[in-house]
């Protein structure tokens, strides 16, 4: 008889096991926590499909409105959360990470995180990093791994609240003072520096001196995350002005 699962985590309330999982692979530990919203109707039925083995998709943990932690996959395993991915140059995520999805129907509804869920994210965030030693940098954005694909938690979740709680990496957002200085189309010696700033952070881009698709999709992912007031994938001084002083705090750290 299989031995029931156990919590890792003290934050957890309870273990509803999904099936969508398998072995890490060539990591022994993770280094990354990657947060999602559901973008589903309702909790239940986010939930149900993180359980159900047609869905092929799960997630470590589950936060509900109210702040209560569901554990769905040991953090040993490998849960099927991040898809198409790339950080810092790893392209398993999934591997490499731990996967929080938080009960959130997504952008069609615009709704607010609650505090108390937010608390429980804070909780959650707090224990996973003292047990796995997770670098503030490394808490990231689904959006973040995956631009082309997803924007979720979106510009609305609130960050800065984290890192007022001494979570993830954060600057203040430099003030917004014009339009975009660089946008889709243009190319030049500027496009490549800027897209060397992105990965230097840690965004999938290519060095291609082109503000294609790509970096266009990147530079909104940017936005989401750490300059949420105006998101459209335009390169202004501000998102540059913040995307330095991000890299500054990681050369002092």
């Amino acid at each position: 008889m299989a031995s029931e699962p156990v919590l890792d985590s003290l934050v957890a309330r309870e273990f509803i096991a999904s099936p969508n999982h398998g072995e890490r692979r060539g990591y022994g530990r993770p280094d990354s926590v990657i947060l999602h919203y559901t973008g589903m109707p309702t909790g239940a039925e986010a939930l149900a499909w993180l359980c159900n083995p047609g869905s092929e998709v799960s997630a470590h943990y589950f936060v509900w409105e109210d702040g209560r932690v569901l554990q769905l996959v040991p953090e040993d395993r490998r849960a099927w959360h991040a898809g198409r991915s790339v950080w810092k140059g790893e392209n398993d995520l999934n591997s490499a990470s731990i996967g929080i999805e938080i009960v959130n129907p997504g952008h069609e509804s615009l709704a607010p995180f609650p505090a108390g869920q937010i608390e429980g994210v804070i909780a959650l965030l707090r224990d996973i990093g003292a047990r796995h030693e997770i670098a503030p940098e490394r808490v990231l954005a689904h959006s973040d791994v995956a631009p082309a694909r997803k924007i979720d938690p979106g510009e609305h979740f609130p960050w800065a609240t984290l890192w007022r709680a001494g979570l993830g990496h954060w600057v203040a957002p430099a003030q917004i003072t014009g339009a975009a200085l660089y946008r889709r189309g243009q190319e030049g010696p500027p496009i490549r520096a800027l897209q060397a700033l992105l990965a230097l952070y840690g965004y999938g881009v290519d060095l291609t001196g082109v503000y294609d698709a790509q970096t266009q999709a990147v530079v909104a992912a940017f936005q989401r995350h750490f300059r949420p007031e105006r998101v459209d994938g335009g390169a202004d001084a501000s998102t540059i002005a913040t995307l330095r002083a991000l890299l500054a705090g990681l050369d002092n750290k």
